[in-house]
């Protein structure tokens, strides 16, 4: 049986080896989903609400072991692990206290008796999720998920298997039923394989732009509902009146937390020329402070990357960048002796025709994309084939906001570094994938909305 083992991204040290479930394990699985189904989705809400307050208790009870999973796993800082736990939990709680409006029958005024509109589970979705938050995007799908009435399977990224293992036991010790949520162990055939079930209804991914061609070619050959968050290049706009202290703080946090392995974080920054001198230089003496080292030290500030060959692919784009004309202002070289490491790193002068400008780069690398004005701001913000968030930073909000609406992204912040809000959708445009996750938008997407009309 073939499987697949973790290693620390700072230490190099392998850790645990994990069996890829055989076709019985699968279809155990398979079937006490599908066994769980009609009495999960029967229950009423206060009744899963109660359940899925418990979880939220049971992730903060156990926030140091998985934790530990998350730095050992993929490298996450102790600090931004901790923060995405908690708001795992709140996401919890915010579906507890809110699926009962979002799911509330909608009356519709027609010359019926009575016509409305119901929000009713489909049954099992099977969610594909990355590495990179590890317990934050299982709980971006799952809490909605679970408080609409369907059940759900994790295909987690094979790096973190120690965190989706105790995502599951956090549900079981909630008291979640057995068959409502367990995790796969499988490959990515297998997991071709496990959506072409009948049992499964729907498909959610966040992943890379190949992943998800792949998952939805196979869901749409299937005819099955499905949600894709993919890879994002956000732009950060920044316009010749705009705060540079402030702006400059944000682009390094947006850029650099998470080792810079962010869907929303700041890839692009387009700045315009009035101010781009002096916004480069605060960028790179900023950038300079973020210190590499082992994620456990309260003393790092910038963690290594998930996995070596993820690194190495990350240098390969920078050095094909700079053999076509981008300027090294920081970083651009391994960090010498590590693992994974790669520093606070910076190019200037991104040009058409370099990855740096046309790929996402998924680590802490900075893209410095100059231009002449605000027009040709928006027409470079929109020149990429990625869609999924942009920020504009101006001292003038309403103009920030005019901008902010030509992006052509799923998500426009001004004077804000772009971030998920379990209270707003979140998703992309263009090639970052299609449908919404979080708000109401999110808990409607894998629900049937069912007319009901009474002459």
């Amino acid at each position: 049986m073939a499987s697949y083992q973790t290693v620390d991204p700072f230490t190099g040290r392998a850790g645990r080896t994990i069996a890829l479930m055989d076709a019985a394990a699968i279809e155990r699985r398979l079937a006490a989903a599908e066994a769980a189904f009609p009495a999960w989705s029967a229950m009423t809400l206060p009744e899963r609400d109660t359940l899925l307050r418990k979880v939220a208790a049971g992730l903060r009870a156990r926030r140091d072991d998985i934790q530990h999973a998350m730095t050992a796993e993929m490298g996450k800082l102790r600090g931004e692990a901790l923060g995405e736990i908690e708001k795992s939990a709140a996401a919890c709680e915010y579906y507890a206290d809110h699926a009962a409006d979002y799911l509330a029958p909608q009356a519709i005024p027609t010359e019926a008796q009575r016509s409305h509109v119901v929000y009713q589970p489909i049954g099992c979705v099977l969610a594909v999720m990355p590495w990179n938050f590890p317990v934050w995007q299982v709980f971006r799908f799952l809490a909605p998920s679970l408080m609409a009435g369907n059940v759900a399977l994790l295909k987690h990224a094979s790096n973190v298997p120690g965190c989706a293992d105790l995502i599951a036991a956090v549900l079981a010790d909630a008291g979640v039923p057995a068959g409502v949520f367990d995790v796969l162990h499988i490959d990515n055939e297998q997991a071709a394989e496990v959506l072409r079930d009948r049992r499964v209804k729907a498909v959610t991914l966040t992943g890379s732009e190949r992943a998800g061609r792949a998952i939805a070619a196979n869901a749409g050959d299937q005819l099955k509902k499905c949600v894709m968050e993919l890879g994002g290049s956000d732009a950060f706009v920044v316009l010749d009146d705009a705060d540079l202290d402030v702006a400059v703080a944000a682009a390094v946090k947006s850029r650099f937390d998470n080792a810079g392995q962010t869907c929303i974080a700041a890839k692009r920054f387009v700045l315009v020329e009035a101010i781009a001198d002096a916004f480069v230089q605060r960028f790179v003496e900023a950038a300079k402070a973020r210190v590499y080292g082992d994620p456990r030290d309260a003393a790092t500030t910038l963690a290594p990357m998930a996995r070596a060959d993820l690194r190495d692919g990350l240098h390969r784009q920078v050095r094909e960048s700079i053999d076509k004309g981008a300027k090294v202002l920081l970083g651009c070289e391994p960090i010498a002796g590590s693992h994974a490491g790669y520093p606070a790193s910076i190019l200037d002068h991104v040009a058409p025709g370099m990855p740096a400008y046309e790929e996402e780069l998924f680590g802490p690398v900075a893209a410095i994309l100059r231009v002449k004005d605000e027009a040709e701001a928006v027409r470079v913000a929109n020149d990429t084939g990625f869609g999924l968030g942009g920020s504009v930073w101006t001292r003038d909000a309403a103009r920030g906001e005019q901008v902010a609406a030509q992006l052509q992204c799923g998500a426009a912040f001004v004077n804000a570094v772009v971030r998920s809000d379990v209270r707003l959708p979140f998703g992309g445009s263009k090639r970052s994938g299609f449908g919404r996750e979080l708000a109401e938008h999110g808990i409607r997407e894998f629900t049937n909305i069912k007319t009901i009309y009474v002459a």
